[in-house]
């Protein structure tokens, strides 16, 4: 991919097998340059041939140095991201008798810190530029600690808190925050095997969860939205 200083760069973290290659394919599709990050190679590669204008980085974003090297190749190869995405997760699951502290320090590591760095590392930038987007893909963990939730729920409420402040301090400057809460099973193919006796109704599809996110990134701003949720229309919450 050759090396283009342009506008319309979106930067996603976490491109699995879901959400993130369905963000991937909806914001390349109207034409950003979508800067990828993952810890799979395989799965880069395979975007990169199959999309233009997508280019993977791989990278562990709960390793702060992985994740510094892979901005600054960012902003180099490609210039600096006017949308930013944080869908990478860290989930370990168990009440609070049985999790490791440190799968609870990972989660935070992943979840919330990472949010830090990428606002670090790349809200100056919007802020010079008076305009851009920083959003997170969570879940309705970041709003209750359910028992069996005590590695991950303090970790995903500790990443909408600040990801409200930053919105708080960010959104005066023009740079939209938003916090997008997914209270639904998505349709993996883990999820599928996992609920092998659902209807296809239960599950929330990846690309309409992208497409949602596209609208949000792109809202004007008269009517910024801040605590987005998402759920299948037969959901019970």
């Amino acid at each position: 991919m050759e090396k283009q200083m342009a506008e319309k760069i979106c930067l996603i973290t976490g491109v699995g097998p879901g959400t993130g290659t369905q963000l991937v394919h909806r914001f390349a599709k109207d034409g950003y340059t979508v800067a990828m990050l993952a810890r799979s190679k395989e799965r880069l590669d395979e975007l990169e041939e199959s999309l233009k204008n997508v280019k993977g980085y791989v990278c562990d974003v709960g390793n702060i140095e992985q994740l510094q090297t892979s901005i600054e190749e960012i902003k180099s190869e490609l210039g600096s991201p006017e949308i930013v995405i944080h869908n990478a997760v860290g989930g370990t699951f168990g009440d609070f008798l049985e999790i490791k502290p440190e799968d609870l320090e990972l989660n935070f590591q992943i979840n919330t810190m990472t949010l830090l760095h990428l606002g670090q590392l790349l809200g100056p930038d919007m802020i010079e530029r008076k305009y851009g987007a920083i959003l997170c893909t969570g879940n309705t963990s970041a709003y209750r600690g359910k028992a069996g939730f005590a590695g991950f729920a303090p970790t995903k409420a500790a990443q909408r808190i600040l990801a409200e402040s930053m919105a708080r301090r960010l959104g005066p400057e023009g740079i939209h925050v938003a916090y997008i809460a997914i209270d639904a099973v998505i349709d993996v193919p883990w999820a599928r095997e996992m609920f092998s006796e659902a209807q296809d109704e239960f599950f929330c599809q990846p690309a309409d969860i992208a497409d949602e996110c596209f609208r949000i990134a792109n809202q004007p701003k008269s009517a910024w939205s801040f605590n987005v949720e998402i759920r299948p229309y037969c959901e019970n919450w």
